[in-house]
């Protein structure tokens, strides 16, 4: 039995805990934010004040590699998911007709919005004997000792209110910021360069509730578990969550003054009746907003320590979820990885019960082979989505004077959007397609398969886009968002196209 600190009480942290502690170990997990409220869980998870987890009142998605996470590692969350008004959305109904085939049923995602998915997790944590969770509570830094005559060794931690805690196993859980850089830098510990990619977008998003439960939905899921499209210039998504909610969330460029409107309600409900699938759902009629329009700045992609000077392990300090590789919100992996990673963490702490560096050598192993290649994915996807955008609004290109080169795709680009345009008439590149999309396979795997590649060719597209309803052109959006700004005139005579990056 192992002693374990995990720093941070997301979902990475309290999955870790949960399958930690359900072996044996003796877990203690230090989260900065408040506890939950005490009350039935849905209405606990909306009052849930967490300023430390920003992201987590944005839409999120489970996709399929985490429903099947879930269901093979700890089904008793899932069906607790599912009891408290959860749903699993079934995306073969968005395939174009063929024979079922074996993980087909692996298909679906999770309509859960991302504070009763935590709060389910927290209540399964809690209810552990060998695990406890201690809020209001910062690792400051961490416990050091000799491991061997020029190394050391992580020992335990030391919180902001200057608490002591011994351990044999230290894991750094605390999301995006990736606290570990700073604790190692303080204690005179070398540490790997991380690899990153900018996202180069900004998101605006909203939640509703639908007025008539028991009514028809207001309209289709032309995606299978969302509505809208990844448009030329703009995205425009929807996702049901648990409970009649639903999330509807705007993608833009930064530094777009026009978009940048989209976070005042009477412009972005502007910008839904004009976005294809979303103008019916967003009707008044229909539906309640349940707050503001929240704005956020998505993050880069970042593989961590995996960039120049790469550094031996640390002997007894991890990292799991976004302090081990964060990827492009917009693409909706990071919660069903950082699930899937914190479980195969968790094996591998089983196998190495002495906590040496083999298990730092294990770990580093386990994240190029589970989170690199979608850190690879994301990198060169947040590019093209930036380069394809800029086009249409007018900017220049990117690189520019001391941009950094495109990225290499996974696959060859050509073939990926042959792919695209096959999956809309072929049901085999489809479900291809689509366990890259959810996570179950990567592009390598899948277009490594010689029939997957003849199904490609024989298809014969011409990468063309299915007909359907078309987004609106960029310079209407742009009338429409402005014509319900604050300042109208203000911000008519000054918009302009995106013309720097921002972080």
């Amino acid at each position: 039995m192992t002693s374990i600190v995990i720093a941070g009480g997301g979902t990475a942290g309290l999955a870790l805990a949960l399958a930690l502690g359900a072996r044996g170990h003796r877990v203690r997990v230090l989260e900065r934010s408040e506890p939950p409220p005490d009350g039935p869980l849905v209405k606990s998870a909306e009052l849930w004040e967490r300023p430390s987890v920003p992201q987590a009142g944005h839409d999120h998605i489970l996709n399929a590699l985490g429903v099947r996470t879930l269901r093979s590692r700890a089904p008793a969350v899932l069906d607790a998911a599912l009891a408290e008004g959860a749903r699993l959305a079934d995306l073969t109904t968005a395939a174009p007709p063929g024979p079922v085939e074996p993980g087909d049923e692996e298909l679906v995602t999770l309509l859960v919005r991302r504070p009763v998915l935590d709060l389910v997790l927290h209540r399964a944590v809690e209810s552990l004997p060998g695990v406890t969770l201690s809020h209001r509570t910062t690792v400051a830094g961490v416990l050091t000792a000799p491991s061997g005559p020029t190394r050391l060794r992580v020992t335990g931690v030391v919180t902001d209110g200057g608490e002591r805690i011994p351990a044999d196993l230290v894991v750094d859980a605390s999301g995006r910021r990736c606290a570990s850089r700073s604790w190692l830098a303080a204690a005179g510990l070398p540490a790997a360069g991380d690899l990153t990619g900018p996202s180069r977008l900004h998101a605006f998003g909203r939640f509703y509730r639908l007025r008539d439960p028991d009514g028809p939905p207001p309209g289709p899921l032309n995606r299978g578990n969302a509505a809208g499209g990844i448009w030329d210039h703009y995205s425009a998504v929807l996702h049901p969550a648990d409970n009649e909610v639903f999330a509807i969330t705007f993608g833009a460029l930064p530094g777009d003054r026009a978009m940048a409107a989209l976070r005042t309600p009477a412009a972005f409900t502007a910008a839904c009746r004009l976005s294809p699938y979303l103008a019916d759902w967003a009707d008044e009629r229909a539906a309640e907003p349940l707050g503001p329009v929240r704005a956020i700045a998505m993050p880069p992609n970042i593989l961590r320590g995996a960039g120049p000077g790469r550094q031996r392990p640390v002997a007894g300090l991890l990292r799991a979820g976004d302090a081990a590789c964060v990827t492009d919100p917009m693409f909706g992996r990071g919660l069903s990885l950082a699930l899937a990673h914190a479980f195969r963490l968790a094996d591998l702490i089983e196998e190495h019960p002495a906590v040496d560096e083999w298990l730092g050598l294990a770990a580093a192993e386990l994240a190029d082979r589970v989170l690199r290649p979608w850190y690879e994915l994301g990198v060169h996807d947040s590019w093209s989505r930036a380069e394809r955008w800029r086009a249409a609004a007018g900017a220049p290109p990117l690189p520019g004077p001391g941009r950094p080169v495109p990225p290499v795709p996974p696959v060859p680009g050509p073939v990926r959007v042959a792919a695209s345009a096959a999956a809309a008439t072929d049901r085999a590149v489809w479900r291809g397609t689509t366990r890259i999309g959810t996570g179950l396979a990567t592009p390598a795997e899948v277009f490594a398969d010689p029939e997957f590649l003849a199904r490609v060719r024989a298809a014969g597209t011409d990468g063309s886009v299915p007909s359907g309803p078309r987004p609106p052109t960029y310079a209407q959006l742009r009338r429409a968002i402005a014509a319900h700004a604050p300042d109208h005139t203000h911000t008519h005579t000054h918009t302009h196209a995106p013309d720097r990056e921002e972080g």
